[in-house]
């Protein structure tokens, strides 16, 4: 059997492996193999990673796993139950539940995505900023921080969209806005464990900005930390989503959005209960795939966890 620690050098996977990469395009490759690997021995991680795949293939191939329209009435078809025309049966229009759910695949994804890019950035910048400079700029950062995290993020989002108004759009800016702080604070707290490191003081040294500091040596520091958190979170993103979508101000009928189909189909739970458990299903499995694969990558990334030691 091949040693896995050490490859040979002209195969692939020691090009992939080696110690001295001749390029950064070689050494990313060797990190995200590295990745791979530690993934591959998590079952659970493993788990994970099928369930979000599979919900990036859904939202990809909607026109062709779903096979009707997941906004066209029907209402001689109302609150059918499953049957070959109707996998999932159908809700108190007519329309077909398996093609709903499918299709919100796309509103669940667009939601988790355009939170993640907005949320991220700015929490790992404030953080970044508020642990190099401290001072007074870290106490300003770190109470107005401490304002967003006084609040459950339901509840701030929800008076958010109060005042914005109902729908996807303005459910995406709520969730956004109460999202960055706890990665504000992880990047802080990481910042402040290397901001005063001896590469850190040389680049000092040699004239650079703390702009450039900040931007080119440490933000890159703290990303794996903040993209763990991020993996986490995604989980709890599309709960909010789903629970406003439930209470009228998420996406809007006729949208296939998870949350505002358990809405409509609570008033049927006890007769006609696929109506609103099968989105709840979808929420949950979606929930869990990306808390798997979370907890996966905090194991290979956290180093205080060993994962790449």
């Amino acid at each position: 059997m091949t040693d896995l620690t050490s490859p040979r050098p002209d195969t692939w996977r020691g090009w992939l492996l080696s110690d001295t990469p001749h390029s950064r395009g070689q050494a990313r490759l060797g990190r995200l193999y590295l990745l791979w690997l530690g993934l591959a021995r998590n079952p659970l991680a493993m788990v994970g990673l099928v369930i979000v795949l599979a919900l990036l293939v859904a939202a990809a191939l909607a026109p062709l796993l779903a096979h009707q329209s997941p906004i066209e009435q029907d209402l001689a078809d109302r609150l059918q139950p499953f049957s070959a025309a109707h996998w999932l049966g159908t809700d108190e229009l007519g329309r077909d539940i398996w093609s709903r759910i499918i299709y919100g695949t796309r509103l669940t994804l667009l939601i988790v995505v355009l939170v993640a890019i907005t949320a991220a950035p700015v929490g790992l910048l404030i953080g970044t900023v508020s642990g190099y400079l401290g001072g007074w700029v870290d106490a300003v950062l770190m109470r107005i921080t401490d304002i967003f995290l006084a609040f459950p993020k339901l509840i701030l989002a929800l008076a958010f969209v109060a005042a914005l108004g109902p729908g996807i759009e303005n459910a995406i800016i709520a969730i956004a806005i109460t999202s960055w702080p706890p990665y504000a604070r992880i990047a802080r707290a990481e910042t402040l464990t290397i901001r005063n490191a001896d590469f850190i003081s040389a680049v000092r040294l040699q004239g650079a900005s703390s702009a450039r500091i900040v931007a080119r040596h440490i933000v890159p520091l703290c990303l794996s930390s903040v993209i763990v958190r991020v993996t986490l979170d995604m989980a709890g993103i599309i709960l909010t989503a789903a629970g406003l979508g439930f209470l009228g101000l998420g996406a809007q009928p006729p949208l296939p959005e998870w949350g505002a189909m358990i809405s409509k189909g609570r008033s049927f739970i006890l007769d006609q209960w696929w109506v609103a458990t099968m989105p709840g299903i979808a929420i949950f499995v979606v929930s869990l795939g990306f808390n798997l694969l979370g907890d996966g990558l905090r194991d290979i990334l956290d180093p205080k966890q060993g994962g790449q030691s």
